[in-house]
């Protein structure tokens, strides 16, 4: 672990890595253009949801109007109303305060909600570009196989002729010949299932595309700049801010109330002494002034108390997903560090066929060995390097299970 650390410490400084280097923003080419437009109508939401909380506090102001006629008398009555009201809270026991902090912190929650599972599809992406590319070297593999296969055939066929084997050895080289084909009509069949996933998420070729090419990233930074934890800490802030909103609803609110009132009428009156008397008028008058209010709810403590422990809860969540992507961590090293020692065997493997294959040529040219020995060792050391390729992006499919969190920019 002490050579990983330290390994982590030099790999830094290197400039080969696309997430380290490169803005979030660019991630997005390996996005579809309507995935990314779905994203985008996903942050719009967030803000215009956001404002609308934001501001939430700011009472309605109520306009009203009516107009009607009747005839009950010889005359034809009519009357027209209109009003303005307006009743505003101008002080709600902090709860305009922190209504405000809890419209912020939900659009920051929002926001990393989004971000969240954005950069899960972005490294679903890669992943899959990655895993295509691997199985074309699989593909590539099996097919050095098959041909090593075929000699095996061949060998076991001019053998079996010349009597020096029986027919059962022969069978099995069929067999195995035929599993081995049948393997990589299985292989190839996968890689196109996987070109056909990559390509309902990316407009990209994914045969020209540049596979990003992945650091170690140091524990402490990878928990510093950890989206998820970020989304977990902008929750524990979102509720402690609903809290506090809960809290003020059940306290004393005053309101500013204001209002202009406008009436008219015509042909109205009475009748009195034969003499019709008209009442109609037009009238005209504001009224202002303050009103308090004090909610007294049978669930008033039961509602406080279910924020609380919602806020209680989502502190509980941050540090138990720390504590989770610390095992993350840890078992991504270590797979990595099993990767890293098949790949040493790879090599050791390529440093002995590339020996071997190198004596048995010469022996091959001195007429102690045949051209299907030659062929076959050289078919075995292409294998031990396509090898050493595929656990190499292993060990990138690894780290892209740490980088699909990690934000180097730090926002």
């Amino acid at each position: 672990m002490k050579a990983f650390k330290l390994l982590t410490l030099l790999c830094l400084t290197c400039n080969a890595t696309l997430f380290a280097d490169e803005k979030t923003s660019d991630l997005n080419q390996y996005l579809s253009e309507l995935k990314q437009k779905e994203f985008r109508f996903d942050y719009e939401k967030n803000n215009a949801e956001a404002s609308k909380l934001h501001d939430s506090w700011i009472a309605p102001i109520q306009i009203n109007y009516n107009y009607s006629r009747s005839k009950p008398y010889q005359n034809e009555q009519y009357s027209e109303s209109a009003a303005i009201k307006m009743t505003q809270p101008i002080f709600k026991s902090g709860g305009i305060y922190y209504g405000i902090k809890y419209a912020n912190a939900s659009r920051l929650y929002s926001n990393y909600s989004v971000d969240v599972a954005k950069r899960k599809m972005i490294k679903d992406t890669i992943s899959l570009l990655m895993q295509i590319r691997q199985a074309s070297l699989k593909i590539e593999k099996q097919k050095l196989q098959i041909q090593n296969a075929e000699i095996n055939l061949l060998q076991k066929k001019e053998q079996y002729l010349s009597g020096q084997l029986d027919s059962g050895f022969l069978d099995d080289a069929i067999i195995n010949r035929n599993s081995i084909q049948q393997a990589l009509f299985d292989l190839q069949t996968a890689k196109e299932k996987l070109i056909t996933k990559f390509q309902t998420l990316s407009d990209l070729d994914y045969k020209s595309l540049k596979i990003p090419h992945l650091e170690y990233i140091p524990h402490d930074k990878f928990l510093q700049n950890n989206i998820v934890l970020k989304k977990s800490r902008a929750e524990i802030l979102k509720n402690r801010y609903y809290k506090n909103v809960t809290i003020a609803k059940y306290l004393p609110t005053l309101n500013f109330t204001a209002g202009y009132n406008w009436t008219k009428t015509a042909g109205q009156g009475f009748v009195t002494g034969g003499r019709f008397i008209d009442t109609s008028n037009e009238l005209h008058y504001y009224d202002y002034g303050l009103s308090a209010s004090w909610a007294l709810d049978i669930n008033t403590f039961r509602d406080i108390e279910s924020a609380k422990i919602d806020y209680l809860k989502s502190q509980i969540a941050s540090q138990d997903k720390e504590r989770e992507l610390n095992a993350l961590f840890e078992q991504v090293m270590h797979n990595i560090n099993n990767f890293d020692k098949k790949i040493v065997l790879s090599e050791e493997n390529v440093a002995l066929y590339t020996k071997l294959l190198t004596d048995t040529k010469a022996l091959f040219k001195a007429g102690y060995k045949t051209e299907y020995d030659v062929e076959n060792l050289s078919n075995s050391l292409k294998i031990q390097r396509i090898d050493s390729k595929i656990f190499e992006i292993d060990k990138q499919i690894e780290l892209l299970s740490l980088y699909e969190m990690y934000v180097n920019n730090g926002k």
